[in-house]
């Protein structure tokens, strides 16, 4: 439900672009696009994952530099020709990243005035700084003292130092670019309050976000971009914007339900882990995961629910090869024998698969081409007498590809080039290639598209089908409840719950967290 603010019908256009055409080379991003937003609003853009959004906003912003592009840009009402980033921010527009641009080990107060630093005869204003970092502070809601460092916050407290930082530069047109992928529905709630605060102070904010609910609570408008084209535009004013007529914009089709449907065929239990206990790998005393146990049985999918925090990574990443934490106690069974995951070759070796949430910096190497990232967990599989066989691993990539829909020139194109869904799927694809019996999917959908989200819930179902066990870890609710068989939820790192899947509500799962906390 929106604010009860103010039409901005009838207010002018603060942006315009007009006509935007954009290529790489023989591929066309960006096709006779016209945009625009009014002052005041908050405007969201959606469409799936190479839709073209990144790229519209990279020519708006400057990093695509007035010249490299056909069509105009028009900004307070005047034509405007960024050669590059500076350009567009001289003026006000300020673009948040998702991969958020802070530096860890500086302060708050170091980070929002990293290029900008108040001064005094060529020396940095310390005092001043430290109270114009108060009062931004302050606009979004945050408490923590300027001299805090950055490696100090949770990522929602980060976001809005992001924000501050572009408040700090006299923001006139905020673009926030998935800003609440990373964060709980607590830190999104309050994100997303902060945006209609800032409406109500005539700032005008463009959202890029595949949560559609997020973006039909809080949007005026709602721009849809197809295949680098416009699809149109949803005036949220003009009644109820229906989730599923923005979806059938962006994907061309009607998707039946959101989570495709399942038989389970559930078999016997082929993974448990007992007793497992897990210390934070700096803080020797924190105890991340604490003497839990849980079984898996071939053919069932098993979420993992619980807020920020709650341990659910500390877990997953801890008993695959043991990646994170120290002083690790338990006993993983495979098949109803002990397992030895102690490193990641050993828990490969097992039968066992982990996908990070972290897919650009811990999941893929971005710089090289799918056919290589397809193999790199299972060299071995392409190569003889330790020589890797160039054919062969060319045509286990090509059958990845087409067996994960994988949409891409070929299998030699740069995987840091695909969109976000077909990252993914590359992620994915390199530890089916391993053969594993058992797969952990840490956020298998964040900051991808609706359209690309089906392809995966398939694909997870298809696991389940095919005599796998499943666990899926993610903070999305709905994401559990529509996709798996049964639901255990954690906090501060123990099970405190089990829902069965027909059971289970976002009530429900919220009710067994709360009764821990408030124990």
């Amino acid at each position: 439900m929106l604010d009860p603010v103010l039409s901005a019908a009838e207010k002018p256009p603060i942006l315009e672009m007009r006509g935007i055409s954009k290529s790489f080379g023989a591929v066309k991003a960006l096709s006779d696009v016209s945009f625009t937003v009014r002052e005041g609003e908050i405007h969201a853009l959606v469409g799936e994952n190479g839709a073209g959004k990144s790229t519209l906003m990279k020519v708006l912003s400057g990093v695509y530099p007035h010249g490299s592009y056909e069509g105009s840009i028009l900004f307070g009402g005047e034509e405007r020709q960024f050669r590059d980033i500076n350009d567009s921010e001289k003026l006000g527009i300020i673009i948040i990243h998702q991969e958020l641009a802070l530096i860890p080990l500086m302060s708050i107060a170091e980070n929002i005035f990293l290029a900008n630093a108040p001064s005094r005869f060529g020396v940095i204003d310390r005092d001043t700084r430290y109270l114009r970092t108060k009062e931004l502070l302050a606009k979004v809601g945050l408490t923590e003292a300027p001299e805090t460092l950055i490696t100090n916050l949770g990522v929602g407290k980060q976001q809005l130092v992001e924000i501050a930082k572009a408040l700090s530069k006299d923001v006139r047109l905020l673009i926030l670019d998935e800003p609440t992928a990373s964060l709980n529905e607590t830190d999104s709630a309050a994100l997303l309050e902060l945006l209609k605060e800032f409406r109500r102070n005539g700032i005008t904010s463009i959202m890029i976000s595949h949560k559609l609910n997020e973006i039909t609570e809080v949007a005026d408008r709602i721009t849809v971009l197809r295949d680098g084209r416009t699809v149109g535009t949803l005036d949220c004013h003009e009644g109820a914007v229906d989730e599923d007529e923005i979806v059938r914009r962006m994907v061309d089709r009607d998707l039946e339900s959101r989570y495709p449907a399942r038989t389970p065929k559930i078999g016997d239990v082929i993974f448990e882990v007992e007793n497992w206990s897990v210390y934070h790998p700096q803080h020797s005393h924190r105890q991340m995961v604490k003497n839990v146990s849980m079984q898996v049985r071939a053919g069932e999918v098993v979420g993992i629910s619980g807020l920020m925090g709650a341990g659910r990574t500390e877990f997953a990443m801890s008993v695959f090869g043991r990646t994170y934490g120290r002083d690790i106690t338990g006993t993983v069974k495979i098949h109803g024998k002990e397992a030895d995951t102690s490193n990641v070759h050993r828990a490969i070796k097992a039968g066992l698969a982990y996908v990070t949430e972290d897919r650009k910096q811990l999941g893929l190497i971005l710089a090289e081409d799918i056919r290589k990232n397809v193999s790199l967990a299972h060299l071995g599989g392409v190569s003889s007498s330790g020589v890797i066989d160039d054919i062969r691993e060319m045509k286990v990539a090509q059958e990845f590809r087409t067996r994960m829909r994988i949409r891409s020139h070929n299998v030699y194109q740069e995987t840091g080039k695909l969109s976000g869904g077909n990252q993914q799927k590359v992620v994915l694809s390199k530890w089916l290639f391993t053969g594993p019996d058992i797969l952990i999917l840490d956020e298998p959908t964040r900051g991808i598209d609706v359209g690309a989200k089906y392809e995966i819930y398939s694909i997870i179902n298809e696991l389940a089908d095919a005599g796998k066990a499943v666990v899926v870890i993610s903070s999305e609710m709905p994401e559990l409840i529509g996709t798996c068989d049964r639901i255990m939820v954690m906090h501060e790192g123990e099970f405190v719950g089990e829902v069965a899947g027909e059971e289970a509500t976002q009530e429900n799962i919220m009710r067994a967290i709360m009764r821990r906390k408030g124990r």
